[in-house]
């Protein structure tokens, strides 16, 4: 049986509970490689903080917390030194900022200014009922960014983050922008079409959706103790905290959003946006992601920034940044002081 047919005829006799997401999320296994974490003694000294607003037209700040031009809170936090090198890092589906936290705990300790958002909808942000697609996400960016005035950042995103920081160059431009960061991302396009047929068929996302509906909540835990963290391979040891924490974050965030971000992630075309990438770009991916496949995301968008540098992790799932944080924190450091 071909994966689209095995994955509709699983989406039909109606979602169990994990067969739809290992038919719809397939892709081979090797070994994990982790390298070891190497942080300074000041990194005890780093903490979290609020910065204040420059003025720009179009975005309040208000203390953690920005307003957008259409009213929407954006929570947001900013570690490290406020004269450091800014790394601005985009969260994945469901998530928030959370996700990102071992990489800007490394990062902040290490000298950067590293700011982190929870995308409108996900997280301590606002829940608005309309706006939960890409341009959307892509322009919030832009108001955090223009409101906290950050200059030269390095700007990097994971999953439906990826695509977030693919639609803010796009749309805005990298005049604020030194360097950019696609882990685990979701460009070029994840759903499957004639231009692309190497993507998912589109009934898995319609399936996600209606998981959604039917219990979000068992959704978010059978993705984490499945194949987000590549808890289903065989011989996998299954991390409770790493669970946890991935269900947390998602009932954190809007029914509605979380619901309508499943279409912004997965049929959001982003290959004009990577066209338009003009800066030093780092592309990180596993090779057993059975989330966002790699040859349909990693290896299709460097054909598309050519320029890029792409690091495969071998064996690794989609959850990098918890399963193999080690090694993204060595890889996103050295990229961001080079």
């Amino acid at each position: 049986m071909t994966q689209a047919k095995a994955v509709s005829a699983t989406v039909s006799n109606g979602l169990s509970r994990r067969n739809v997401l290992s038919a719809a999320f397939g892709a081979a296994a090797t070994a994990a490689a982790v390298n070891a974490m190497n942080i300074p003694a000041k990194a005890a000294s780093a903490t979290a903080s609020t910065a204040g607003a420059s003025g720009t037209e179009g975005a309040k700040t208000m203390g953690s917390r920005i307003t957008t031009r259409d009213g929407v809170e954006i929570y947001y936090k900013d570690w490290g030194p406020k004269d450091g090198p800014v790394v601005v890092l985009s969260h994945g589906w469901p998530l928030s900022s959370d996700s990102w936290e071992a990489q800007a705990f490394h990062l902040a300790a290490n000298g950067f200014r590293v700011i982190t958002h929870d995308r409108r909808g996900h997280g301590r942000s606002s829940q608005p009922w309309d706006g939960n697609d890409m341009d959307h996400y892509a322009d919030d960016l832009a108001d955090l960014i223009n409101a906290l005035d950050l200059k030269g950042i390095f700007l990097a995103g994971f999953s439906t983050g990826g695509g977030e920081i693919s639609r803010y160059i796009g749309r805005h431009g990298t005049s604020r922008v030194a360097k950019a960061g696609l882990i685990s991302a979701v460009p070029p396009l994840m759903v499957k079409t004639d231009k692309n047929p190497g993507g998912l068929p589109k009934e898995v996302f319609d399936g996600l959706q209606a998981a959604s509906l039917k219990d979000r909540s068992k959704l978010y835990r059978d993705i984490a103790s499945g194949p987000f963290f590549g808890f289903n391979r065989p011989g996998a040891v299954a991390s409770q905290g790493m669970i946890d924490s991935f269900w947390l974050q998602g009932m954190t965030g809007g029914h509605k959003n979380t619901y309508d971000s499943i279409v912004a992630f997965s049929q959001t075309d982003f290959t004009e946006d990577l066209k338009t990438f003009d800066v030093p770009t780092l592309i990180i991916h596993g090779d057993d992601d059975q989330i966002v496949p790699i040859d349909a995301a990693a290896r299709a968008s460097k054909t598309l920034v050519p320029h890029a540098e792409l690091k495969v992790y071998a064996g690794a799932p989609h959850g990098i940044t918890d399963t193999h944080k080690d090694q993204l924190n060595a890889d996103l450091l050295a990229f961001a002081k080079a």
